[in-house]
């Protein structure tokens, strides 16, 4: 039976929304295997452009030492990164939010009609998980490294999560997660997502060595992060009367709107790996 207009509307984009991510994971593919200085780069690239559009967003008159300011910042954090100087890398994102908070107080004279708390909020929200990205992945090369194996299994809960509640709720329907954060996303579609991201954190957990068991249950608080990472974005965007961050990616908007559900999860692993190390040795 041919599906109806209402359900063929429930899909509508799906074409260019993989197409864009497709093209995502081909120009990662080889920076995330060799890792190190590479893949470094590409973060920094990541990281700039959504610092880009932070600024762009949340600053009604940008100037340049608004776009300069974090960006230096980050790049001179993913150095110390690199270089496994965590101590420098977060005295990095520090000296930064202190700067682009006097370059707002300077430019507005006021500090209570001042962006400063969007400026601060962009540098630690878009630095501190580009970093731990950085870091995490670390400068060993293969697919048999811990870094590489942390790094994908997280990405595989943030994407199991997406498209699951992707697909799940334009199936499902029902009730509204958050309608004042986000419209569209439904309780079928959270729990859809949570499902399939706890189906691949058990396949991968088997694969990588830590057990089926413990890759199911680390998948679950990896995409309820992500979720979260998503609406807090969406709260954002809301906040400032902005529909997208960007125009770079057809079918999701800007990189921003793209990886805010994988800089959310990738805080929370690391939290946890400081925590409970034993979850995951390496």
């Amino acid at each position: 039976m041919a599906d109806t207009p209402a359900q063929k509307a429930k899909f509508t984009g799906v074409g260019v929304r993989a197409i864009s991510a497709i093209g995502l994971v081909i120009l990662c593919l080889a920076p995330f295997y060799f890792g190190g200085w590479l893949w470094a780069v590409l973060a920094g690239l990541f990281g700039g452009r959504m610092l880009f559009e932070w600024v762009r967003m949340s600053d009604p008159s940008p100037a340049l030492p608004a776009y300069l300011t974090p960006i230096l910042g980050l790049l001179a954090g993913i150095v110390y990164t690199v270089q496994y100087n965590f101590g420098y890398a977060a005295l990095c994102i520090l000296i930064t939010a202190i700067a682009v908070a006097g370059i707002q107080i300077v430019r507005s004279g006021d500090v209570k009609r001042s962006r400063v708390i969007w400026a601060v909020l962009g540098v630690v929200y878009i630095i501190l998980p580009t970093l731990l990205m950085v870091g995490m992945r670390g400068n060993e090369v293969g697919f048999d490294t811990t870094g590489f194996q942390r790094l994908l299994f997280i990405m595989a809960c943030v994407i199991g999560a997406d498209v699951g509640a992707y697909f799940g709720g334009s199936t499902f329907g029902g009730p509204k997660l958050a309608p004042k954060l986000s419209p569209n996303k439904t309780w079928s579609g959270f729990f859809s997502g949570q499902i399939l991201a706890i189906l691949l954190g058990a396949v991968f957990g088997h694969l990588v060595g830590i057990g089926w068991l413990s890759g199911a249950i680390l998948a679950l608080p990896i995409a309820i992060l992500s979720v979260l990472g998503d609406l807090f974005e969406s709260g954002v965007k809301r906040n400032l009367n902005v529909k997208d961050t960007g125009e770079l990616m057809p079918g999701h908007g800007g990189l921003l709107d793209r990886l805010d559900s994988l800089m959310a999860a990738i805080v929370g692993f690391a939290l946890i790996l400081i925590l409970f190390p034993g979850v995951w040795p390496g």
